[in-house]
């Protein structure tokens, strides 16, 4: 199992990347979070269940470690103003970064809840019984932000 376990676990990096990108808004946060989440997962290992989902496991545990982390920098200084995250703007040097722009802000514009409902679903392929276990809500209340996530998506682009 160990070899298996390590290979899948290699495997699931990039959607962890992904993921924890997705909560945190910084790729060096988001490394750091992904490692956390390795480091855990391989502690943890003779916990994991064989015939489960190893990246819904992976996801409770990088989103679980994610909320903890916040609770305790709560009394971190923000960046109200902007000014330092201003200054790590490049502006578009191609076509397509303008369109990931575009979608980013409408990703942007979405509520936590359905931009990180959305994300598990679309992007990192959960199911919504998955999503429902990583989020600790309903599959019924994942279909219902997914849906109204893509009506939101839709306006923002303007395609509708």
């Amino acid at each position: 199992m160990p070899d298996t376990f390590r290979t899948d676990l290699i495997a699931a990096v990039p959607r962890l990347r992904r993921y924890a990108w997705s909560q945190c808004r910084n790729a060096a946060e988001a490394d750091d979070l992904v490692q956390t989440t390795l480091m855990r997962a391989w502690e943890n290992r003779a916990r994991f269940e064989p015939g489960t989902r190893l990246i819904a496991w992976l996801f409770t545990i990088l989103r679980n470690t994610f909320l903890n982390q916040r609770k305790r920098l709560r009394r971190e200084v923000e960046d109200v103003d902007g000014a330092f995250a201003a200054t790590l703007r490049l502006e578009p040097e191609q076509e397509h970064r303008v369109g990931l722009i575009e979608l980013q802000a409408a990703l942007n514009s979405l509520t936590a809840e359905h931009r990180e409902t959305l994300l598990l679903v679309m992007v990192d392929g959960l199911l919504y019984d998955e999503a429902a276990a990583v989020l600790g809500c309903q599959t019924g209340t994942v279909k219902s932000r997914v849906s109204r996530a893509r009506e939101r998506l839709v306006k923002a682009m303007g395609a509708a």
